[in-house]
């Protein structure tokens, strides 16, 4: 299941691309950048959710085994 950062990285990787397409569309440069600012961002968040995930999985794993 997806934690909150994960969810937000995505979203922002959206949101990015949605920017630069509508600034390739315009011929806006700043916009094109700042979608592709948001959409960096974004996978930068959902990887560290990703990292937060499997840290967490891993720390429950650990737990069940001690208790057998």
């Amino acid at each position: 299941m997806l934690n909150d950062d994960e969810l937000r990285g995505k979203a922002d990787q959206v949101k990015g691309r949605v920017k630069d397409a509508i600034g390739r569309a315009t011929g806006d440069e700043q916009l094109r950048d700042e979608g592709a600012a948001d959409e960096a961002a974004g996978k930068i968040q959902e990887g560290v959710g990703k990292v937060r995930r499997k840290v967490g999985e891993t720390i429950e794993d650990i737990g069940d085994s001690i208790k057998r």
